[in-house]
């Protein structure tokens, strides 16, 4: 199991994908790093014990961020809180 950090939703100039989330792992800080994690679950817990399941679907740039898509969007408090990758 390895914790990441919600950085950002996934957006563009102008659109938000509310699903999709930008995750930076811990010990993470490659392109060919990143690219293991693809295909892991990413599990988020919400302050009320709500659990979010999602995806890794692919690596984000070459520094490491990770694009998460999950089953529902996440909250806006979510940003810079913690996820458990597995």
């Amino acid at each position: 199991m390895t914790k990441g950090k919600v950085i950002q939703f996934r957006r563009g100039r102008h659109i938000v994908h509310e699903r999709h989330f930008l995750i930076e792992a811990e010990g993470v800080d490659s392109k060919g790093k990143a690219e293991k994690l693809v295909g892991k679950e990413v599990e988020w817990k919400s302050p009320a014990g709500k659990i979010i399941k999602g995806k890794i679907a692919a690596a984000h740039g070459n520094k490491g961020v990770l694009r998460a898509i999950f089953e529902k969007g996440l909250p806006g408090q979510s940003l810079t809180t913690e996820v458990k990758i597995e």
